[in-house]
């Protein structure tokens, strides 16, 4: 649905992207991470025609962004950071404003309109202005816009910032419902969203990708060995000594007072062997699961080394 082929964009001196290349399925969410300055907004806006690229192509259902950039808006539905509202409209007088711009049908309009307000959770204040809104309702304001003409492409720059933690659930869940019907790239610094929303992780770094898979194959690759948490109910006198004994255990950690990080190499599932281990000698075993790469792990791993 969207492809991105060496993608450039300078500005004098400045380089925001290089060579970036990527693809989105039809009916995949994308989540696009990267530090500040790091490119993200720079791509989604030449994805949605607010810019041109310096050199390379970039398609939204086979449209070029450059040379049919009318028919790839009319396609894309774009959150951008700033949301673009008008403070002395009334919100479905706004909504209804920006369906006709974008082309929607008369005889649709008010189904339209009725759709977004009661999909983005904005009928208690439907005939209110827009300037009187809350932070939280003017992001969903943004969202509903966004949504409006039935896009077939999604683009979302930090769609839940400022809003309160039941008003974050609520558009994430919105977002996820909308897999599988519409494509959708979702920006965000909130890690856990893109864990919880998005099934594919894209990470830009100083304008180039630096990592594209799902979160755990992004942990399997950078995580070096395996990881186990143990916790004891009781700990002997030397429990380090005793469980680095252990066939396949490179390396003990005392995470707590009676937790236990253990590592083994990559492929080596040590589970079995250590709560034998454990039980035989009477220690008692309160938890043991492995331990996975957060994406913040994966995140921080990845901008630091780059």
């Amino acid at each position: 649905m969207i492809e991105v082929s060496n993608l450039a964009k300078v500005y004098g001196e400045t380089v925001a992207l290089r060579d970036v290349t990527f693809d989105v399925r039809e009916g995949e969410i994308l989540g696009f991470l990267g530090p500040n300055g790091a490119g993200k907004t720079t791509t989604m806006r030449i994805l949605t025609g607010f810019l041109s690229p310096t050199a390379g192509t970039a398609k939204v259902a086979g449209y070029d962004v450059v040379e049919n950039s009318l028919e790839v808006r009319r396609i894309t539905g774009y959150l951008p950071e700033t949301v673009p509202l008008y403070n002395e409209m009334r919100v479905v007088d706004y909504l209804g404003y920006m369906a006709r711009i974008r082309g929607v049908p008369r005889k649709r309009l008010r189904d339209r309109v009725d759709y977004v307000v009661e999909r983005c959770g904005l009928r208690e204040v439907a005939d209110r202005l827009i300037g009187h809104l809350s932070k939280g309702y003017r992001q969903r304001v943004g969202i509903a816009q966004a949504l409006v003409h039935d896009p077939q492409v999604l683009i979302l720059d930090e769609p839940t910032i400022g809003l309160d933690p039941v008003q974050v659930r609520e558009v994430r869940q919105l977002i996820k419902s909308m897999a599988g019907e519409r494509t959708i790239i979702l920006s965000t610094h909130i890690l856990p969203e893109v864990s919880m929303t998005c099934e594919r992780v894209l990470i830009i770094h100083k304008g180039r990708i630096v990592a594209e898979d799902t979160p755990e194959g992004l942990s399997r690759r950078l995580q070096q060995n395996e990881r186990l948490l143990v916790r004891l109910a009781r700990v002997p006198s030397q429990p380090i000594s005793a469980l680095s004994q252990l066939d396949g255990v490179v390396r003990v950690e005392h995470v707590s007072d009676n937790l236990f990080a253990l590592e083994a190499p990559p492929g080596h599932d040590i589970r079995e062997k250590v709560a034998e281990f454990i039980v035989h000698n009477g220690w008692g075993l309160l938890e043991l699961r492995r331990e996975e790469m957060t994406l913040e792990d994966i995140f921080v791993n990845l901008v630091t080394r780059e």
